[in-house]
């Protein structure tokens, strides 16, 4: 019986890469794809190369078929693209060509089918949200009117890790203070609200619901029926339990935020742009008739995900590999106590003058890009990319990993050395000039967020190394790095114990 049936699995295999190929050369008259594994009909290539399409693995399959391939995930067109110049005709030249997104069953979910900024398609939509969004969110004058907030957070948290006794001994899971310290600076932008403690219950409340939404969105297990639409109705538990999660968020924002927002707006002037916070311009734009309510819980949906988690991710990866290179570490410190001098806790302002540290955050980026394949684009028209045929919504993935971390353009670049950003890539910035690195994307999509990130990155790892002498925890010679990766995001897959140990001014 069993023979009868390995017989049987085997002439069917051989018949569908007949009828894949018959059908490649079919299409081969009309377009000419880029290179990829042979596909077979209804599965394409997901039986070969499986559901975890992280950084890694396409840049495996990039060593193999070149700087652009096409992957057959289903029904779903898939182009990888793993070079400079292909990054830079997707990102900038054709930036309007392949400007949309993609959408998958999870997410049309959670950001009502594009209704947000950062998953809606290019055009009139996307130009309003993201002009609605720039101002209070995105500007000089926004760091400049918070920075002291971001600050005030990160002192806190010195505060707090230094009457903790366990920090200096066996340690803690820093990444828990410090989620507390990026939704208070986030939520002070957004609301001009705060959390007290990790106690804190709305604030455990909005963490696990948030958490719940970035675990069910990044999560592969449910590709195959977003690739094979005749599979769809398998997903019925997992979509009922997206729907139930993003509905429960998106009221917990409105009765906890937005309508306290509100009331607060009817009692109290709001004349005085000093006293506005980022919602308070949001509902202006509401009032106006230029959004809805739901385009208004779409924004703090996007917030919540993109500012808050990415950000956090980036820091904890700062933390573990200084951790994991002390030398590295005391470096840093050295340069933090010569020009600030000893106990001059960092601002803001002084993240300009501080060259290495400077280094050591595009390191971190670079080594450990939060969103290692950035946000995929997508070609609503057939397009034409590096001499091939890209055929209509296709799914566009720029490898933003493998453009910096690819030996044939990085010397060393499995090696945590900030010093490269020093020496041979001193030109290079975290702002998109160079295509080799683009941490937060560039273009008409690129990441906004960059303006908020990077000086809170520095006002945090500057004031934790400053001030504490940064350990694994006994018996450890370094901290454990291993990475989880999910459908967009790169993070640490252990919340790691750090030892911090206070210093003497």
């Amino acid at each position: 019986m069993d023979l009868l049936l390995l017989e049987k699995t085997l002439l069917g295999s051989f018949v569908a890469v007949l009828v894949a190929i018959f059908v490649s050369k079919l299409r081969g008259k009309r377009f000419k794809l880029p290179p990829g594994p042979l596909p077979v009909p209804v599965f394409g290539n997901w039986l070969q190369v499986g559901d975890d399409l992280n950084h890694r693995n396409l840049a495996d399959l990039a060593r193999k078929f070149g700087d652009i391939l096409l992957l057959r995930m289903g029904q779903r067109n898939l182009v990888v693209v793993s070079s400079p110049d292909l990054a830079k005709d997707v990102l900038h030249t054709q930036g309007v060509e392949f400007g949309s997104r993609t959408r998958n069953v999870v997410f049309d979910i959670f950001t009502g089918k594009g209704q947000d900024m950062v998953f809606t398609v290019y055009g009139e939509h996307w130009r309003k949200m993201r002009r609605i969004m720039t101002v209070p969110f995105f500007t000089n004058k926004v760091v400049q009117q918070y920075r002291y907030g971001w600050e005030d957070e990160a002192a806190r948290v010195v505060e707090d890790v230094k009457k903790n006794p366990e920090s200096a001994t066996n340690g803690i899971v820093l990444r828990r203070r410090l989620q507390l310290m990026m939704y208070n600076n986030m939520y002070r932008i957004m609301f001009d609200r705060r959390f007290e403690s990790e106690d804190d219950p709305l604030f455990n409340k909005l963490k696990a619901l948030n958490g719940e939404r970035s675990r069910l969105a990044q999560s592969f297990d449910y590709n195959y029926g977003d690739f094979i639409p005749i599979l769809r109705p398998f997903l019925r538990g997992y979509l009922k339990i997206c729907k139930e999660v993003k509905e429960r968020r998106l009221q917990l924002f409105k009765d906890y935020f937005v309508e306290e927002r509100k009331k607060l707006g009817s009692t109290k002037s709001m004349s005085n742009e000093g006293l506005k916070c980022a919602i308070d311009h949001i509902l202006d734009a509401q009032k106006k008739g230029e959004i809805n309510e739901d385009n208004v819980l779409y924004i703090v949906e996007n917030i919540n995900v993109a500012a808050i988690e990415t950000t956090l991710w980036s820091i904890e990866w700062g933390i573990a590999e200084l951790v994991n290179h002390p030398e590295i570490q005391k470096k840093l410190r050295d340069e933090l106590d010569s020009e600030l001098g000893p106990g001059h806790q960092i601002t803001e302002p002084d993240t300009y003058k501080l060259p290495y540290l400077n280094a050591v955050i595009k390191e971190t980026l670079r080594l450990r890009m939060a969103i290692p394949l950035l946000v995929p684009h997508m070609n609503l028209n057939d397009a034409k990319l590096g001499g091939f045929d890209i055929p209509a919504e296709s799914k566009i993935l720029v490898n933003a990993w493998w453009l910096a971390n690819n030996p044939a353009n990085w010397k060393n670049p499995e090696e945590f050395r900030p010093e490269r950003f020093l020496e041979e890539e001193a030109k290079v910035e975290a702002n998109g000039n160079d295509f080799r690195y683009l941490p937060f994307g560039v273009g008409r999509r690129s990441c906004p967020g960059i303006i908020l990130a990077l000086p809170i990155l520095g006002i945090t790892l500057g004031r934790l190394v400053q001030n504490f002498e940064l350990l694994p925890p006994p018996g450890q010679s370094k901290i454990d790095t291993a990475e989880k990766g999910g459908q967009f995001s790169l993070h640490i897959l252990k919340h790691s114990t750090i030892v911090a140990k206070p210093r003497s001014f």
